[in-house]
């Protein structure tokens, strides 16, 4: 029997990135997965990418930083029972210093990062609390734990879902939730390489400069990979007795 047989999990931001290959190891796993995200397209095709190696899946699109959207999604979700959610959705924001950041920049950032953690448990904590078994994982960064000029807008954003995190678990743990955060390292895919391009046009480097410049900060000398992500995120389901924590896959981007 696959280790996540029998269990329904959310995975918002599911489209592309980090939660399509969140989605794909939670399929691979057992799990039944709802794809969730702005784009239906995205959505159809990462469910038919599941669908193709026969796993079970559902998409739903919602704007995880709208409370009406997010209500519509709950409704819509009403005859599932959802006993996982991953709270993947997020955005980078701008690469600037804080006194060149638009107010509208900043909210937007929030939005989404914060405020959509909020409203998704917010809307499917309360089921899993009734039946006493839940897992709710938020992905932060280690963005959240650590200095990282020309990101202040994201940096604050992370440290946000961090102490949302450890608090929620004392919430939801007494009902048999457990709730836990993931901070990944810098990811390689286009995201980064987007803030790289961005990081080089800011000090007047080039790309390559600023990519190493970054990535020699972790005790690997590397980036991690998506799989590397989405395996983390099985094997926490897996931990039962683990809630409130912060889990580190940096590579070595934080060590203590």
């Amino acid at each position: 029997m696959s280790v996540l047989s029998g269990r329904t999990a959310l995975v918002t931001g599911a489209g592309n990135g980090l939660g399509r290959a969140i989605s794909l190891a939670l399929a691979d796993a057992g799990a039944r997965v709802i794809l969730t995200g702005r784009t239906q397209d995205k959505l159809d095709r990462v469910a038919q990418e599941i669908d193709g190696k026969g796993g079970a899946v559902r998409t739903a699109v919602c704007d995880i930083s709208d409370p009406d959207s997010v209500e519509r999604l709950r409704a819509e979700l009403d005859d599932e029972h959802i006993c996982v959610l991953i709270n993947n959705a997020g955005v980078a924001g701008p690469v600037a210093p804080l006194v060149d950041i638009e107010p509208a920049e900043w909210n937007e950032v929030f939005a989404v990062n914060v405020r959509g953690v909020f409203l998704a448990c917010r809307a499917f904590l309360p089921p899993m609390m009734a039946s006493g078994r839940g897992d709710v994982i938020n992905i932060a960064s280690v963005t959240g734990k650590r200095p990282l000029a020309g990101r202040t807008p994201y940096a604050a954003s992370k440290t946000a879902v961090l102490g949302l995190t450890a608090t929620l678990a004392f919430e939801a743990g007494p009902r048999g939730v457990s709730v836990n955060s993931l901070s990944p390292g810098p990811v390689k895919g286009p995201r980064m390489e987007r803030n790289f391009r961005l990081e080089a046009q800011r000090t007047g480097t080039d790309v390559a400069t600023a990519e190493e410049a970054f990535v020699s900060r972790s005790a690997l000398g590397r980036m991690v990979g998506e799989e590397e992500v989405s395996a983390a995120v099985v094997a926490m389901l897996q931990m039962p007795g683990m809630t409130g924590a912060d889990v580190d896959l940096s590579a070595g981007m934080i060590a203590r």
